[in-house]
């Protein structure tokens, strides 16, 4: 059994937490952990020969053989979350937990950019949202130091929210919506509801409050059990937000009345710069400087970014991609100001869809058929079911055949999109747009 107090007291020693041995490590507390293929405690050692002060390993003999820098643990991944959840119990401050199918990553930077105005205010930086990630995160929020947490929440399977609530124990909680996301994990919509809902059944336990997006005919009724809701962004909502403009980027009207021209494109950001309005004067940021952190965040990381390459237009969104956000980023690329024949689509194929897969991937193929695009490449093996819809629908089985295939087109003043799975990588091909 591992000795929590023990651990806790080494933590409070180390300058941070680290679970990967190839890092640098400066006084960290290195936890071990066991991969399909490897056994962690085999890293401890290179990790406190890079300056790690102590390592959590799930071997009784070496932890014995040196106590003063190891610490003994049957299950290091166990011990990391335990202790993340003991050091969540430590802190008095509110922890805003965000998930949803789409646009979580999004959302909680923008609200991060918002509450930052006003708060010190700690995050999930990049998307460490998983059951490794948000212990991670939780252990890097310093007492004194920071006066707000923003944890993002990702999952694949029912079961998984609920735990990363446990660990976390949110007093606030919002779902950016519920869309066709990791179907093969969860069995369904349905499924995905119940499963992005435990994060609002776990604040009706605790008497928290949630932040209830209304453009979701699903989320009133999964936020029903929460006694304090937020709605946004109707007219009759809390915090209501106008869309006054997507082409190509996003306008709207705050309910004070502040105008946003926004960096970021595609109406489907509406929802996540209101939500993060609406968080923020939740909070008591200013109008004016909510305002002023919605218009100069700009996205990065392959997320509805803008780019302009010398030659060509782009929209990388290329983070990840299922049936949902594929289709709002398709309808809304076609919404785009431009000429619809120097339109390019460059899809990847949807990973995670399980027994769905064939029938979204032939849905999408669809789609693009009845959406005024001048060229559609398909990119994968499974849009071979999308391709075989229509001849003029370009489909390539690898992304290096794709590849080889622009190299030779050479294309010039177009709009693209470019958006697949992250498992697809397309974000390579940008330098042959």
């Amino acid at each position: 059994m591992t000795d929590l107090a023990a651990l806790y007291a080494r933590f409070q020693q180390a300058s941070a937490v680290s679970t990967d041995s190839r890092q640098a490590q400066d006084g960290t507390l290195f936890f071990a952990l066991n991969g399909p293929n490897f056994r962690g405690r085999d890293f401890a050692l290179g990790a406190l020969e890079k300056g790690a002060r102590f390592a959590v390993v799930d071997d009784a003999a070496l932890a014995a053989t040196d106590p003063a820098r190891y610490t003994y643990a049957p299950d290091p991944l166990v011990a990391l979350q335990q202790l993340a959840q003991h050091h969540r119990r430590q802190l008095i401050l509110p922890v805003l937990a965000i998930t949803g199918s789409n646009g979580k990553t999004t959302t909680k930077e923008l609200v991060q950019a918002v509450l930052s105005q006003r708060l010190r205010v700690q995050y999930t930086r990049g998307n460490l949202n998983n059951h490794i990630g948000v212990p991670l995160t939780l252990l890097s929020i310093k007492p004194g130091e920071h006066e707000l947490a923003i944890i993002e929440m990702g999952a694949n399977h029912q079961g998984e929210i609920e735990l990363l609530c446990q660990l976390a124990e949110p007093t606030h909680g919002l779902i950016t919506n519920i869309g066709k996301a990791h179907l093969e994990g969860f069995g369904g919509v349905e499924g995905i509801a119940r499963g992005k809902g435990e994060m609002f059944r776990f604040l009706a336990q605790v008497g928290g409050t949630a932040f209830v997006n209304t453009l979701d005919a699903r989320l009133p009724g999964l936020a029903a059990p929460v006694a304090e809701r937020v709605t946004y962004p109707g007219s009759t909502d809390t915090y209501p937000a106008r869309l006054l403009s997507a082409a190509p980027e996003v306008v709207l009207e705050l309910s004070g009345g502040q105008l946003v021209d926004a960096k970021i494109t595609g109406a489907y950001n509406f929802a996540n710069l209101a939500a993060a309005a609406a968080v923020g004067t939740y909070f008591g940021v200013p109008a004016a400087a909510i305002a002023e952190a919605l218009a100069a965040y700009e996205p990065s990381n392959n997320r509805s970014q803008q780019l302009r390459t010398g030659r060509n237009e782009l929209v990388l969104d290329a983070y990840n991609a299922n049936p949902s956000s594929m289709a709002a980023a398709l309808h809304s690329f076609a919404a785009r100001p431009g000429d619809p024949a120097a339109k390019v689509v460059i899809l990847g194929d949807m990973f995670e869809l399980g027994d769905e897969s064939e029938g979204e991937h032939r849905s999408l193929g669809r789609l693009v058929q009845g959406l005024p695009f001048g060229t559609v490449i398909l990119i994968g093996p499974e849009l071979a079911q999308a391709a075989a819809l229509d001849s003029s629908l370009l489909h390539f089985p690898t992304k290096a055949a794709a590849a080889d295939w622009l190299r030779e087109q050479n294309l010039t003043a177009r709009q693209i999109l470019v958006k697949g799975s992250r498992g697809m990588g397309l974000e390579t091909l940008v330098e042959l747009l």
